[in-house]
């Protein structure tokens, strides 16, 4: 049935029910979307400034991504409210079974998103400026699956728009460096996003949406292939460029090796597999920073 938002909800939650199904509607019960989205966050936050590390800006950073991706969690299923029914893996969500109103969702969103923008304005004015896109990226990337191609590419945009981020708190200006890292960081969610959208692949076929997986076709564990190696042969480019040092590197081999493992659970294509491998990739960002953040701790002080 389609959703007017207009329809009849069931009945008066109690205060419990209502916090544990903002609770799945903000996935805090499932924090890999918050990992996923602060790992490049933490990069860009230790290659911006390596000497030291402002801890209100960290705090800022760390604090703003669980809001944002709370939010953007909520508008995807506001958007997908009238197909997650359909999907096995989203059937249970708060929006699919009409537990709350998509204007209390819209409600919900705006908050977290005005919360968010709170903290950015205690920071310079080109931070500022650039959060606005980062917020119009949040909102829109949910509705991109209906006629896009290839969501998992804007996705990628949206969950590493905090490295330029990054950068223009620290100098307040965004140089070659953050816009490099973030292209990695757009091949990585390509690669990780599609492992997701394998899952997926047959409802969304069935409900006329767009995703990777669809657009690879035979060629999807190629593409997640390549694209994990583009997103690691950046990385360590940038290592070389920047004269890191063997933790760095380490890091990275040790990333590498994850991949390898999870391409060995993608290529059978079952869906408890893919979706294994894309939850490894919490583990990947975290052997990058790891990485990072070790090799840079043994030369510079880390908190001011």
């Amino acid at each position: 049935m389609t959703d007017t938002g207009m329809q009849t909800v069931k009945p008066p939650l109690t205060l419990k029910q209502r916090l544990d199904a903002y609770e799945k509607l903000m996935r805090l019960d499932k924090p890999i979307g918050i990992l996923l989205l602060l790992w490049p966050a933490l990069w860009g936050l230790w290659f911006a400034s390596p000497w030291v590390q402002r801890l209100e800006i960290l705090l800022i950073f760390v604090v703003g991504v669980v809001l944002m991706r709370s939010a953007g969690c909520v508008m995807n299923d506001y958007a997908d409210r009238d197909f997650d029914p359909h999907v096995k893996r989203t059937a249970d969500r708060p929006l699919a079974q009409r537990i709350i109103s998509p204007n209390e969702a819209l409600l919900l969103a705006a908050a977290l998103a005005l919360a968010a923008f709170g903290l950015v304005l205690f920071l310079n004015k080109l931070t500022i400026a650039l959060s606005v896109v980062a917020l119009f990226l949040a909102a829109t990337y949910p509705f991109l699956k209906r006629f896009f191609p290839l969501p998992q590419a804007y996705l990628g945009i949206a969950f590493g728009f905090s490295i330029p981020m990054a950068f223009a708190a620290y100098h307040n200006s965004v140089p070659p460096l953050a816009w490099i890292l973030l292209a990695a960081n757009i091949f990585w969610a390509i690669a990780y996003d599609t492992e997701y959208a394998m899952v997926d692949r047959d409802d969304d076929m069935k409900l006329n949406l767009n995703s990777s997986a669809l657009l690879f076709g035979v060629y999807d564990v190629a593409a997640v292939a390549l694209c994990h190696t583009l997103f690691l042969g950046i990385m360590a480019g940038v290592g070389v460029w920047l004269k890191l040092g063997l933790v760095y590197f380490l890091g990275l081999a040790l990333a590498a090796a994850m991949v390898v493992a999870q391409l060995q659970l993608i290529k059978t294509r079952e869906r408890e597999n893919c979706f294994k491998a894309f939850m490894n990739n919490n583990w990947v960002g975290a052997a990058v920073f790891g990485g990072l953040a070790v090799d840079f701790f043994h030369r510079f002080p880390i908190f001011k």
